[in-house]
């Protein structure tokens, strides 16, 4: 995540921001993962549902048309400097690493940051890490929506006072789904593509 620092901001209120936005990104990154995995009780985690988004030709998709496949599902968005980049492309890694398994899955990439991923920036995007990821986005209102359905935190984080000043605070979690839309498990976004493809093929059975 980026962050410019205003010379006329106080010192502490720098100082307190930036430790705020990293113990919420361990929050995130660390705790979500956890209580994605299940590990929050007894109490079943409802993770995904319906969604009607935009493909990268403009046209409308919903989750219904990855019936009969798994989809392996990442939030993110274009301008990300680091983390989203550095998934995309161990997802990648790990579909060829899947052998003929790899037919049966479908990765996504939805975009967190509608305003500046249009359908063909997505496109563009997800074509960059190979043919096998599908970029989405949507209206404001239709990427808040699958965003909540999945759990996804997300937020803008101005950067300057231009209108593209801006950098994308969000979680980084995959999320495998089954090919009936039910929710199957979490895989660590962190991981090297050979660990995700194992931990793929061990959720899919």
């Amino acid at each position: 995540m980026n962050t410019t620092t205003n010379p006329k901001t106080p010192p502490n209120r720098v100082l307190y921001a930036t430790m705020g936005l990293l113990l919420a990104v361990l929050l995130i990154g660390a705790g979500g993962f956890l209580w994605l995995s299940g590990q929050n009780g007894n109490n079943p985690v409802s993770i995904g549902g319906p969604f009607t988004l935009e493909d990268g030709n403009g046209k409308s998709v919903t989750d219904r048309d990855f019936r009969g496949k798994y989809m392996l599902v990442y939030f993110g968005y274009t301008f990300c400097p680091d983390v989203c980049p550095t998934t995309l492309n161990a997802v990648a890694d790990a579909m060829d690493k899947l052998g003929p398994a790899a037919a049966r899955v479908q990765p996504l990439f939805i975009t967190v940051d509608p305003k500046r991923d249009t359908p063909p920036v997505v496109k563009l995007y997800a074509a960059a890490f190979g043919s096998s990821i599908e970029g989405l986005t949507g209206t404001p209102e239709q990427v808040a929506k699958a965003a909540k359905a999945y759990r996804v935190y997300y937020a803008e984080h101005r950067t300057g006072p231009g209108p593209d000043d801006y950098s994308m605070d969000h979680s980084s979690v995959l999320y495998l789904m089954g090919p009936d839309g039910a929710f199957v498990g979490p895989v660590r976004a962190d991981e090297s593509g050979s660990e995700i493809a194992a931990d793929v093929k061990k959720l899919m059975g």
